[in-house]
C-alpha cells in the first residue's frame, strides 16, 4: 500500500474521509494576539498547532463527545503524529477561521485534518493533519469506544 504525504491527503479529500462518515468539516474563528506573534509581527510557528487542538476539541464538542468524559471513563487520545505545512503568515489582530474534519477513523486510532484561513478573504494559511492512538490509563492502546464511534457515524 503506498503511503500518502499528509499534504496529499488533504488535498485529495481522502476517500475513506469525513464524506464516508458523514461529518461535516467544523469551524471556529480566533484573533491573533499580540502575545501570539513574533518581534516582525507574524504568528510564531507553534501557536498553529494549538489552534489544531481548539478545532479538533470543539468538533468533538460538537459531535456531542467531551474530551473530559473521555478521559473520566478512561480513554486518552494522545498525539502520535503531526504535519503541518506553512503556507501564508498570519500576522497581529487577524481573525483566523480554524477548519478541523475528520479524515478517518480506525480501530484505535483516529486522523484530523485541518485548514486555517484568513476570514477577511478566506486564503488557506495552513493545512495539517494529526494522528491520534486511543489509549487506557496506562497508555496500553485499546479499540475506540463503542460510544464515540456511534457519535462519530451519526
Amino acid at each position: 500500500m503506498k503511503e500518502t504525504h499528509p499534504r496529499e491527503a488533504i488535498s485529495r479529500g481522502n476517500s475513506f474521509g469525513n464524506q464516508s462518515m458523514g461529518i461535516a468539516p467544523y469551524r471556529i474563528e480566533t484573533r491573533v494576539t499580540y502575545a501570539e506573534t513574533d518581534a516582525m509581527g507574524i504568528v510564531y510557528y507553534a501557536h498553529y498547532l494549538r489552534w489544531f487542538e481548539m478545532g479538533r476539541t470543539e468538533l468533538m464538542r460538537n459531535l456531542g463527545i467531551s474530551y473530559q468524559e473521555m478521559e473520566n471513563q478512561g480513554t486518552y487520545l494522545p498525539v502520535s503524529e503531526v504535519f503541518c505545512k506553512y503556507l501564508v503568515s498570519a500576522r497581529y489582530d487577524d481573525i483566523l477561521i480554524i477548519e478541523t474534519s475528520v479524515d478517518f477513523l480506525k480501530r484505535a486510532s483516529i486522523q484530523f485534518a485541518y485548514r486555517i484561513l484568513r476570514k477577511t478573504d478566506e486564503a488557506e494559511m495552513v493545512s495539517g493533519t494529526t494522528l491520534h492512538a486511543f489509549v487506557d490509563r496506562e497508555g496500553k492502546i485499546v479499540r475506540v469506544p463503542a460510544s464515540l464511534k456511534e457519535k462519530m457515524k451519526s
